[in-house]
């Protein structure tokens, strides 16, 4: 049976499974929460990677999530794995009656993403996709000034990720670049960013893309373009390459409505470069006040996952409800795989997809 909710006589306890890169600001962003929350169990099958995460947490090791859940009671367990693996694991610890909070994306393809969602509904647990960049002081304010209707008509809407992953990147862990693994530049890199057009100015209608592997020796592509038609009318464009000379250049977002146009921009939608409306407002000042550095050299993750956390945490409490589930995890990737049948088909691929 799945911990009964809510959870207020006690803190929340979290299992983290996958202890590679992303796992750190899953154990920080957790850290900031040790009042309401804590971490009892990591897992790695790498002993190396386990150990380091033991020392860090003082959390109970395990090398495989059968014995992670056969020997602790976490109530909730943190899936920060290659992509491909989250649907397998999260049906096997809903099956034990565990909630899963799943990295993005939440799957590499589009029936195993509903067979998650499935099988966590019908085990009576909660399915969490992280999606932390739409908590971003920055994405906020376009969020809010969308909702007052400040831009009118949105005309186009332009995203932009011009990074770099090296060789050296894909060759250090052999499940990147994976078409069942991992995905390419959209699905992995890109797809917090496909994420935002569609809850900004979504939903989308139609996809139409193109895909190429330039300058890797993976599977997948490491740069891509999407048009996209969004039910509104408006138009919108993704582009995406990890080719970028020599380091990450822009992570953007880009919307141009007739009353309004804004752009989001830095390395990681951490700055907000233009921000000019038709309707002047007093809270047009926090604009000074949201940009951000992103911190560690390189890091593209932003301030996020401890406000995703807090959600988390909060929806575990019976206090809040969860702003992303398994079905709002599912809107990304389904463009995401749609994008990837018109690369492969060379045509328009419409939504809702079609099995």
């Amino acid at each position: 049976m799945p911990p009964s909710l809510p959870i207020l006589d006690r803190k929340i306890r979290f299992a983290l499974v996958g202890c590679g890169r992303i796992a750190k600001n899953h154990i920080e962003a957790l850290a900031m929460h040790a009042q309401r929350a804590e971490i009892v169990a990591v897992c790695d099958t790498r002993p190396q990677a386990l150990e380091a995460a033991v020392a860090t947490t003082g959390a109970a090791g395990f090398a495989s999530l059968d014995a992670l859940l056969a020997g602790s009671d976490a109530d909730i367990v943190v899936l920060a794995t290659p992509s491909g693996l989250h649907p397998q694991q999260a049906i096997c610890v809903a099956g034990a009656g565990r909630h899963v909070l799943s990295e993005k994306p939440m799957a590499t393809k589009f029936d195993e993403g509903m067979a998650m969602v499935r099988a966590c509904r019908d085990a009576g647990v909660k399915l969490f996709v992280v999606k932390q960049n739409r908590l971003n002081a920055t994405v906020q304010l376009v969020k809010q000034a969308i909702a007052q209707g400040r831009f009118g008509r949105i005309f186009l809407s332009t995203v932009n990720v011009f990074w770099t992953r090296p060789q050296s990147y894909y060759d250090a862990a052999p499940w990147r670049g994976r078409w069942d693994l991992d995905g390419g530049a959209f699905m992995n890199q890109a797809s917090h960013y496909v994420d935002l057009l569609d809850w900004l100015v979504g939903p989308v209608d139609s996809v139409h893309a193109y895909t190429a592997t330039l300058d890797r020796d993976i599977e997948a592509e490491d740069t891509g373009v999407m048009s996209v038609r969004l039910r509104h009318g408006g138009l919108g464009s993704i582009n995406v390459t990890m080719l970028t000379y020599p380091q990450n250049l822009e992570g953007s977002i880009t919307i141009l409505g007739e009353k309004g146009s804004v752009k989001i921009g830095g390395t990681a939608v951490n700055k907000i470069e233009h921000w000019q409306f038709a309707d002047q407002r007093p809270e047009d000042e926090a604009v000074k006040a949201a940009s951000y550095q992103l911190g560690d050299a390189g890091s593209v993750y932003g301030p996020g996952h401890p406000l995703y956390y807090d959600n988390v945490i909060k929806t575990l409490r019976g206090e809040a409800s969860a702003e992303v589930d398994g079905y709002e995890g599912l809107r990304s990737l389904e463009i995401l795989i749609a994008a990837y049948r018109s690369a492969r088909d060379g045509q328009r691929v419409g939504l809702p997809l079609v099995f």
